[in-house]
Formats: structure tokens, C-alpha cells, sequence
């Protein structure tokens, strides 16, 4: 088995993909992406035996390997409210959940705050048995990670929305306090915007002076660029800044995957 030393694999998971990219850890560029399809309605397990099988970048030996569960159920819990017995009852007013759920939580250790969330036990599962080590997180833990450093020399309330099909998540944050975390299921530029000034309200921000950072698949003069443009003076699209290698599959795919490319 090849090893790629300084390699890092990290895979990013949900009811409808299955991604995952190569970075080199010591140059920062990314030298590999891919993303496929998952049938929700079909086995897990018969699938990721598939891609496991079609892909000799899974089998390569990694220094480390990184596991982004990829879901809406989550919520972020201050260190003085956290009590580890009882995860699931800080999700119960975000989501249905079961007594057979298995909760688990992230530290964000600068922010003093812990992530709750149900991660794909069946993808972990699937993942000891190719793995055996891997670390696995939330994607809203590098969410707002991210915007948190972005922010944390900053006296001025700054607003990250990260949009993927049919799903937006809003951090609104200053001087790298999180302020505001919410996600928001959207099919029309008008609920975009409408979830984004709802937001603003309820801070008492002032869109002629509050910012805000746009970031996934979005696009300069597309739809729900324009109609945030309408509302809000200053608006930007987050650059990705990340180096690749040269490599033929899905490039252009790679600069919508924001949280995964900066994992």
C-alpha cells in the first residue's frame, strides 16, 4: 500500500453525497477531489463498498484521516450549560430525536462551547472497518471555526452565510464571540433573504452598515446574490483560496465545497 506522507484525506458525508479530497498538509493544496451520489432509498453499506472498491485514493495510507458529518442537527451549547449526560436534550427543541439516537459533541476549546449533533453512525461504522483511526466532527464545528477567526480581531459585527442546495447556515459573530447560529432550509432567493433579514432584525444589525460574507454555492450576479445585494450594502463572496494540483475530475465542483477544502 502506497503511503502519501504529509497527506491528509478528508471526507465529508451526508444522506445525498459522499466527498472526499487529498490535501497536502505541508503546502496546503489540495491534489485530489471527488464527489458522488448516495441513494437514501439503497443500502449504505452496498454503496460504500462500491466506491471503496472503485477508488484507489481511499486505500492509500493517510497520516491522518478527517470525517465531516454533514447534517442539520446540531447546536452549538456554551461550556457553563454543558452537561455531557444529557446531549440529547439540547437538541430536542432543534429536531426530533430518539431514545436510540447516539449524541455526541465537538470542543471548540478558544470559544468555550461545545457542538451537539447526531453524527451517520453507519458511515463511522463503515470507516473503523477501512480505517481503523480516523477522527470524525461536525461540518458546522469548521463552520464556525472558521468565521470565528475571521472575526476575531474585528470590532465590528460581521454576518457568514454558507449556502449548499436547498440549505444555508447563518453565523453572525464579533471580536471571535459567536453571536448568532442558525440553519435554514430554502428553495427560493426570496427565503434566503428573508431568513438572512429576519437575522438581522432580531440583532438589531443595520444592513447599510452590518457586512456580510457569502460562501458556497454562490455566485456573483446569480439570483440570491442579487436579491442580498437589494437589501444589504455590503456583501462579499468569500474567495476559497485554496491551491490545487492539477487534476481532471470535478474542478470546478471543488470551489463549492468551502468548509471541506478548509478542513
Amino acid at each position: 500500500m502506497t503511503n502519501t506522507k504529509y497527506n491528509k484525506l478528508i471526507i465529508q458525508v451526508s444522506l445525498q453525497n459522499f466527498t472526499f479530497c487529498v490535501k497536502n498538509q505541508v503546502t496546503d493544496e489540495i491534489t485530489y477531489f471527488k464527489s458522488l451520489p448516495i441513494n437514501s432509498l439503497a443500502s449504505l453499506e452496498n454503496q460504500l463498498e462500491t466506491i471503496f472498491n472503485q477508488n484507489e485514493m481511499l486505500h492509500i495510507t493517510y497520516d491522518d484521516v478527517l470525517v465531516l458529518h454533514d447534517n442539520n442537527l446540531n447546536t452549538f451549547v456554551p461550556d457553563a450549560y454543558f452537561d455531557e449526560q444529557n446531549l440529547g436534550s439540547y437538541l430536542q427543541y432543534n429536531t426530533k430525536v430518539f431514545a436510540t439516537d447516539f449524541f455526541t459533541h465537538d470542543d471548540l476549546e478558544l470559544q468555550k462551547m461545545k457542538n451537539v449533533y447526531v453524527p451517520y453512525v453507519a458511515y463511522n461504522n463503515f470507516f473503523i472497518d477501512q480505517f481503523g483511526e480516523f477522527t470524525y466532527k461536525h461540518i458546522n464545528t469548521t463552520l464556525v471555526e472558521f468565521a470565528l477567526n475571521e472575526t476575531k480581531n474585528q470590532e465590528d459585527v460581521i454576518v457568514h452565510a454558507h449556502i449548499s442546495k436547498d440549505l444555508f447556515e447563518l453565523v453572525i459573530s464579533q471580536k471571535g464571540n459567536l453571536l448568532l447560529f442558525n440553519s435554514f432550509e430554502i428553495q427560493t432567493p426570496e427565503d434566503f433573504i428573508y431568513y438572512i433579514l429576519f437575522s438581522y432584525e432580531q440583532l438589531k444589525l443595520n444592513p447599510e452598515k452590518t457586512p456580510i460574507q457569502l460562501f458556497g454555492t454562490i455566485e456573483k450576479n446569480d439570483s440570491y446574490f442579487d436579491i442580498v445585494y437589494n437589501y444589504i450594502r455590503n456583501v462579499n463572496i468569500c474567495d476559497a483560496k485554496v491551491k490545487t494540483i492539477s487534476f481532471d475530475n470535478q474542478t470546478n465542483d471543488l470551489q463549492n465545497h468551502f468548509i471541506l477544502i478548509h478542513s
